[in-house]
């Protein structure tokens, strides 16, 4: 296997990064949290930012409640009333955010665009974390022995079912307007987790010396 990149190499992506940020997608279980979290160690980033813990842990109407633990997306617009305020924190500044699945509507990827830009963070690469449903419900059937993720009404299987449907038919679409702009870093989370970050880090190295 190829070995992690070296300091030197690093250093040219935090350089490219500067205090940008980068938006992590996937499905249920593909290894946003785990890949993230490394992320946010090496670049030195405040913390993994999900646009889905942002809504949990905010104030927001019943009815999106409702959604939210049914497995479904957020309305569009109370989502991006609650999120963008939330980049433009001065916790933040000066640093890179590494995001996790902010702005899954088709639509909503311009708001995060424009969000980011204007609280200095702007999107430097978007990755996604590419698995089937089959590794999917492997991953959730070992969580739910575990019960590592606590308890997440949105983890219920039918709640899961739904959340992929809404991936699919919503979500998709975002990514591939990133994709068109040249920002989309696509990998097989399918894979050994030293691999997997590797091939992250070793396409961020790419965009950085384009």
């Amino acid at each position: 296997m190829t070995p992690l990149l070296s300091e030197k190499q690093l250093d040219i992506i935090r350089s490219w990064l500067g205090t940008g940020s980068i938006n992590i997608f996937g499905l249920p279980f593909a290894g946003k949290d785990t890949h993230g979290n490394e992320l946010v160690s090496i670049f030195n980033a405040p913390a993994l930012i999900g646009g889905g813990d942002i809504m949990r842990n905010s104030t927001i109407s019943a009815e999106a409640k409702r959604i939210i633990d049914a497995g479904g997306l957020s309305p569009s617009d109370e989502y991006m009333r609650t999120v963008t305020p939330y980049l433009q924190s001065e916790a933040f500044a000066g640093k890179p955010l590494i995001l996790s699945s902010v702005g899954r509507w088709i639509g909503e990827e311009q708001g995060v665009l424009k969000a980011t830009e204007a609280s200095g963070h702007p999107t430097r690469a978007v990755i996604y974390l590419n698995i089937d449903e089959a590794t999917l419900f492997k991953r959730w059937e070992v969580s739910q022995t575990l019960g590592d993720r606590g308890d997440r009404a949105d983890d219920a299987e039918h709640a899961l079912r739904t959340r992929i449907n809404e991936f699919n038919e919503k979500t998709l679409p975002v990514i591939e307007v990133y994709r068109s702009m040249d920002l989309l870093i696509e990998v097989n989370s399918d894979a050994d987790r030293q691999e997997i970050l590797e091939t992250i880090l070793s396409r961020l190295l790419q965009l950085a010396t384009v």
